[in-house]
């Protein structure tokens, strides 16, 4: 057990050439593990951001630090794609795409709560309590508060668990995970908002698992999809 879990770490701390789902001389698709965190936070552990540059040093021995912009994020207890921008002109229109609402982003989510109904859309306010690292939802406009909006619909289903996909409207903090738990459906293994267990290695069944948008540069549609960890429930649970 100890060996098995001293591997896993240390593929924590790396990225290998199977996590890259794209890359060309402009952007670069990386399928995140819950582990890790996407940008250096208060405990010190190694960056997603960090672990690609040192990816790219690897691979192309080139004088210079790699450019690495990063485009989006995800919480760290998350799992899916991360994008990062390899040239400034992408990462500047890619931010624009974003901020405009022209990426389509879809999320895989486990529950052990079957929403009602099986599919819809959710709008609320969300305020973010900095102190917590926590957002509150509200069904009217408050103070502080943003405007927060999905779909969602039941995908699958196992003898315990539901899997619902969800396609993110707005991109506010926590959003997902504040939004269903608003309904009563909190993400497995979200302690914080409210699911009564955590998951053995301490992630939450919160998976970004594509993004689609027009390339920067070339013009041309990109699909970037994830798959789900490797681990007993979401094979039960994966399309």
């Amino acid at each position: 057990m100890e060996n098995s879990q001293a591997k896993r770490n240390n593929t924590d701390q790396i990225i290998l050439p199977a996590d890259i789902l794209f890359e060309d001389d402009h952007l670069v698709a990386v399928n995140k593990k819950p582990s890790q965190p996407v940008q250096p936070d208060k405990t010190g552990d190694l960056s997603l951001d960090s672990m690609l540059r040192e990816y790219f040093r690897n691979k192309y021995r080139r004088a210079g630090e790699p450019v690495t912009g990063l485009v989006h994020r995800i919480d760290r207890r998350a799992s899916g794609v991360v994008l990062f921008a390899r040239s400034r002109q992408a990462l500047v229109v890619m931010n624009r795409l974003f901020s405009e609402g022209k990426v389509r982003k879809t999320y895989w989510v486990v529950t052990a709560t079957l929403p009602e109904p099986e599919s819809g859309h959710l709008e609320h306010w969300l305020k973010k309590n900095e102190r917590l690292n926590k957002s509150f939802a509200y069904n009217e406009p408050v103070s502080g508060a943003s405007f927060s909006a999905l779909n969602y619909k039941l995908a699958t289903t196992s003898e315990r668990y539901y899997l619902l996909e969800v396609e993110l409207l707005t991109g506010r903090h926590h959003q997902i995970r504040c939004q269903l738990a608003a309904i009563g459906c909190p993400v497995r293994g979200d302690l914080k908002y409210g699911y009564p267990r955590s998951t053995r290695d301490g992630s939450i069944n919160l998976h970004a698992r594509s993004l689609a948008f027009t390339h920067p540069v070339t013009g041309e549609p990109v699909v970037i999809t994830a798959p789900a960890p490797e681990d007993k429930l979401w094979k039960a649970l994966a399309l």
